[in-house]
C-alpha cells in the first residue's frame, strides 16, 4: 500500500514538472536599436511560437526544460538562442540585417536578369506547392486594430472628437478586437473554424468578426483578394501568367539551414496593372516561397485604400513551408478622415496529418459558441501570443471602463431618452423608433416620405405604418405591424395588419399571418417605388403604375430543411377588385405627354381589366444553394455568398369552387441563378434563367398570371432580372414562357487603361436579356455601360426577333 502511494506521488510529482510552464519575453531590435516588429519568434524543430508586437516586444509560455528558440524577421539574419528554462525568463534579442549578395552570380551587361530564370522555375513549381498539403489543423490567433489619425473637427455638423471619442488631436483607436480559434483545412477549398476565444475592446458581450479564412492569402494562386479590395483582384507574382505582368530582380542570396534563399524584388511592367510590389524570397531547389513583404498602392486599383502592405512568413513543416504569421497593414483617407491599422494572424501547432471524421467538412466554416467572450483578464494574460503595445493597454483599461459605465441603468435611460426624442427631419427621412430595452421592444414609425403619396388612382394618399417588436431570447423575435392607406381622390381607405414569428434563428424558421385590404401594383412583382411614381406622375405626367384593390388573409411558413435547402409554403384567400383613375393633377403639365388609363391595355379609356374575383391560391418553393457555407453565432445562422448557382423550383395552384374561389390553374416553375462567376482578370458574370408553364389554365385574371420585370422609366433601380425597356403590364402571360438575363462586369480592364477614366475607377458592364412566351416570341435587349459604386449608365437596344423596337439611356441607382 505505501509502496503504492509512493509511485502515485511520484508521478504526480512528474506530471506537475512536466505540466509547468514559464514565461519567455524581451525585446527585438535591430543593431541600431530600433524595434523589429511582428518577428516570428518559435521553438526550433516545431511550429509552437509567437509574434513580435508592433513595439518588438514578445512573450509566450514555454515548458519547462531545454529549449532553442529561432527569431526570424524579414530582412535580418535568424538568430538561435539556447535556453534552460526553469522559471520566467526576460531576454533581449539584437538582429542583425540579412546580406544579401550577389557572389557566385554572373549578370551580363544587358542581358536578362538571373531572377526571371529562377521565378519561371517557381511559377512551373507552382501547381505542386499549390497542391502538395492536403490537409492541416493549426491553432491561429488573430488581432485587428484600426484607429484614425487625423480627422476634421466637424462633419455634416457633428463633434468628431465626441462622436467618435478621440483624444484632442482627433486620434485614437476605433476598433481592437482579438481572437483565438482552431482552423481546419482540406484540399481542395474545404475549411472549418471554431473560435475560442474573442474580446472586442469596450463590447464585453460583442463578438469577434476576426476569421482565420479572411487571413488566408496564398501566392500559390493566380489571383489574390479578389473581390475584397478590388472586384477583379490582383495577380500573384508566382501566377501562371506572371511573366506578362512581372519583370523581377535579383537582389541577392542568402544562407539558411544550408539552403540557398534568394531574394527577389517586384517590378510592375506596367504602372497601373493589378500587381504587387516589393520582395519576396524563393529557396533553391524546391523553390518554395518562404517570405513575402509586398504591397498594394492606390493605381493598382484598390479600393478605399491608399496603401495595403502585406508581410508573410512561413516555417519549414515537414517537407514544405507553411506560415507562422501574415501581417496586413493599410493607411487610406477618405472625406478627410485619415485611418491606419492592422491585421495580425500568428499559426502554431499545425498538424499536417489529421483525421477528420466524416461530415466533418458539412459547409459550417466558423462556429462561435456564447462562452468564448467570456474569457478572463488572465485568461487572455496566459493565452495571447503577441502582447499589447501600451496604446492597446490604454484603450482597453479606457473603453472598459467606460463599459462598466455605459452599461449601467443611469446611461441607458438618458441615452434611450435621447434617442427617443422626436425630430422632423428624422421623421421625414428615417422613420421614428421609441425603444424600450427593458421590455426588449420597440414601435417604428415609417419615414413620411414613404407615406406621402400621389398616383392617379387614388390621388393624394397617405400610408402610415407602424411596427411593433419584441426581441425574445436567442435572437428570435415576433413583429406586427398595421397599416392604413386613404386616398384624397376615391376617398378609398384600406388597411391590414400583419403579425410575423421568427422562431428559430438556427433553421431561418419563422411563421407569419396578415389580413385586411389594400392598394397593390398590377404586376406582382411590381414597377416602381410608391415614391418614383410620385416623382414621374407629377413632374413628367407619366403616370406608369397601375394598381388595383385586394381584400385578403394569408398565411405562410419557411424553413431550412438542410444545409442551403430553404422550404417556403403561403396559402392566400383575396377579394380583387380593379380601379379606375379619378385624378388628373400634375405639377408640370407637358405639352407631348398625357395620363393613361389605369388599363394598361387600353390607355385612352378606363376599361375595367378584370371583374371583382376570388383566389385562392397555395404556393409552394424550394430553394437549394448548391455549395452553401455559413456561420454560426449565438444570435443566429448566416448563409455566406456561394460560388455555386441558386436552384429555385416553384408551384402555385389557383384553388377552384373552394370558399367561393374562381380562378383554376396551375403554374410550374424553375429558375437557377449565379451573382458572381469569376472569370480572373476580366472581371465577373451574373446569370439568370427560368422557364415556367400553366398546365392548367381553366380560369386565370390578370393579377395571377406569370408577369415580369419591365421598365418603362429613364431612371430605375439595379436588377439583373429586370428588362430595360419591356413594358410593365402588357406582357404578362397565362401560358409557357422562358427568360434569360447575362450581364458581364469587366471590372474596370478597359477604363484602367484610360487616364481620364482610370482615376473615377468606372466598372465596364455588358449584358443580354431574352424572353419568349405566345405573345412576345424571341424579345431580346442588349446592352453596355458604366457604374461606380451605386450608380450605373447604359445604353440598350431592344430587338422583337431581328427587328429592332426601341433604344436608349437607362440610369440606375441603388439607394
Amino acid at each position: 500500500m505505501k509502496k503504492s502511494l509512493l509511485t502515485l506521488v511520484v508521478v504526480l510529482i512528474a506530471l506537475t514538472c512536466y505540466a509547468q510552464t514559464y514565461k519567455l519575453s524581451g525585446t527585438i531590435k535591430d543593431s541600431n536599436g530600433q524595434p523589429v516588429p511582428f518577428t516570428s519568434v518559435y521553438i526550433k524543430g516545431t511550429t509552437t511560437g509567437t509574434s513580435a508586437n508592433i513595439d518588438g516586444f514578445y512573450s509566450f509560455s514555454v515548458s519547462s526544460g531545454a529549449a532553442t528558440i529561432v527569431y526570424r524577421a524579414l530582412g535580418y539574419s535568424p538568430a538561435e538562442q539556447y535556453f534552460d528554462i526553469s522559471g520566467d525568463v526576460r531576454q533581449d534579442i539584437t538582429l542583425r540585417e540579412e546580406a544579401y549578395t550577389l557572389r557566385n552570380i554572373t549578370i551580363t551587361p544587358g542581358g536578362e536578369d538571373p531572377a526571371m530564370d529562377i521565378m519561371r522555375k517557381a511559377i512551373r513549381n507552382r501547381g505542386i506547392h499549390l497542391n502538395e498539403v492536403k490537409a492541416y489543423t493549426a491553432d491561429v490567433y488573430i488581432k485587428g486594430v484600426q484607429k484614425l489619425v487625423g480627422a476634421p473637427k466637424r462633419f455634416f455638423g457633428r463633434d468628431i472628437q465626441k462622436t467618435l471619442d478621440l483624444d484632442t488631436n482627433r486620434h485614437g483607436i476605433l476598433y481592437l478586437s482579438e481572437s483565438t480559434s482552431r482552423f481546419a483545412y482540406q484540399h481542395p477549398g474545404k475549411i472549418r473554424e471554431e473560435m475560442v476565444s474573442s474580446k472586442v475592446a469596450g463590447r464585453n458581450n460583442a463578438f469577434s468578426f476576426n476569421k482565420a479564412s479572411d487571413l488566408v492569402i496564398n501566392f500559390y494562386e493566380n489571383i489574390q483578394l479578389e473581390n475584397v479590395l478590388s472586384t477583379r483582384g490582383f495577380i500573384s507574382p508566382l501566377a501562371d501568367n506572371a511573366l506578362r505582368y512581372y519583370r523581377y530582380r535579383l537582389v541577392g542570396t542568402t544562407t539558411e539551414d544550408d539552403n540557398t534563399i534568394y531574394k527577389i524584388e517586384l517590378l510592375p511592367r506596367r504602372n497601373y496593372d493589378p500587381v504587387f510590389r516589393g520582395h519576396i524570397y524563393i529557396v533553391d531547389n524546391t523553390y518554395h516561397l518562404t517570405s513575402a513583404h509586398v504591397y498594394l498602392t492606390e493605381n493598382t486599383g484598390i479600393n478605399l485604400l491608399d496603401t495595403l502592405n502585406i508581410s508573410q512568413q512561413f516555417l519549414r513543416t515537414d517537407q514544405t513551408y507553411m506560415p507562422s504569421n501574415v501581417h496586413f497593414q493599410f493607411y487610406g483617407d477618405v472625406f478627410g478622415f485619415k485611418f491606419a491599422g492592422y491585421y495580425i494572424g500568428v499559426y502554431s501547432n499545425y498538424n499536417l496529418h489529421p483525421e477528420f471524421p466524416e461530415g466533418y467538412f458539412n459547409g459550417e466554416i466558423l462556429k462561435v459558441n456564447k462562452a468564448v467572450n467570456k474569457k478572463d483578464s488572465l485568461f487572455w494574460l496566459n493565452n495571447r501570443p503577441i502582447p499589447l503595445t501600451a496604446e492597446e493597454r490604454r484603450d482597453y483599461r479606457r473603453k472598459d471602463s467606460l463599459e462598466a459605465l455605459k452599461v449601467s441603468r443611469h446611461y441607458l435611460d438618458s441615452l434611450e431618452k435621447a434617442n427617443n426624442q422626436f425630430g422632423a427631419i428624422k421623421f421625414i427621412v428615417s422613420g421614428y423608433t421609441i425603444n424600450n430595452r427593458y421590455e426588449k421592444k420597440s414601435y417604428s414609425f415609417d419615414p413620411f416620405y414613404r407615406s406621402f403619396l400621389y398616383n392617379t388612382v387614388e390621388g393624394f394618399a397617405l400610408k402610415p405604418a407602424l411596427t411593433y417588436t419584441r426581441q425574445l431570447d436567442d435572437r428570435k423575435y415576433y413583429s406586427i405591424r398595421p397599416e392604413l392607406r386613404y386616398g384624397f381622390s376615391n376617398k378609398l381607405l384600406t388597411g391590414n395588419l400583419s403579425a410575423n414569428y421568427y422562431y428559430d434563428p438556427t433553421k431561418l424558421a419563422g411563421i407569419s399571418v396578415s389580413g385586411g385590404s389594400g392598394i397593390y401594383d398590377l404586376n406582382n412583382l411590381g414597377s416602381m417605388s410608391l415614391f418614383a411614381n410620385t416623382f414621374n406622375t407629377l413632374f413628367f405626367e407619366t403616370n406608369f403604375s397601375k394598381f388595383y384593390k385586394k381584400e385578403f388573409v394569408n398565411i405562410s411558413t419557411s424553413r431550412e430543411l438542410s444545409n442551403g435547402l430553404l422550404a417556403d409554403l403561403k396559402m392566400d384567400y383575396s377579394w380583387n377588385t380593379w380601379l379606375r383613375n379619378t385624378s388628373s393633377f400634375k405639377i408640370r403639365d407637358l405639352k407631348d405627354e398625357q395620363f393613361t388609363s389605369n388599363n394598361p391595355f387600353s390607355p385612352a379609356t378606363e376599361t375595367p381589366l378584370f371583374p371583382t374575383y376570388r383566389a385562392l391560391t397555395l404556393s409552394a418553393s424550394l430553394t437549394y444553394t448548391i455549395g452553401q457555407t455559413y456561420i454560426t453565432r449565438p444570435d443566429g445562422k448566416f448563409y455566406q455568398p456561394s460560388k455555386y448557382p441558386v436552384l429555385k423550383l416553384s408551384y402555385r395552384k389557383g384553388i377552384n369552387h373552394m370558399l367561393g374561389s374562381d380562378v383554376d390553374y396551375d403554374l410550374l416553375s424553375f429558375e437557377a441563378s449565379e451573382t458572381r462567376i469569376s472569370t480572373g482578370m476580366l472581371g465577373y458574370s451574373s446569370f439568370v434563367a427560368g422557364i415556367g408553364k400553366f398546365f392548367n389554365r381553366n380560369q386565370i385574371y390578370y393579377p395571377e398570371a406569370q408577369h415580369f420585370r419591365g421598365n418603362n422609366s429613364f431612371l430605375s433601380k439595379p436588377d439583373i432580372r429586370r428588362f430595360l425597356f419591356l413594358d410593365f403590364y402588357l406582357y404578362g402571360t397565362d401560358r409557357e414562357y422562358a427568360e434569360f438575363h447575362y450581364e458581364h462586369n469587366f471590372s474596370g480592364l478597359l477604363t484602367n487603361k484610360v487616364p481620364i477614366l482610370r482615376k473615377l475607377k468606372l466598372e465596364e458592364v455588358i449584358g443580354a436579356s431574352y424572353l419568349t412566351q405566345p405573345v412576345k416570341r424571341n424579345y431580346t435587349e442588349f446592352y453596355f455601360g458604366l457604374q461606380r459604386l451605386i450608380f450605373r449608365a447604359a445604353y440598350g437596344f431592344a430587338y422583337d426577333g431581328n427587328k429592332r423596337v426601341q433604344h436608349g439611356f437607362r440610369l440606375t441607382y441603388n439607394l
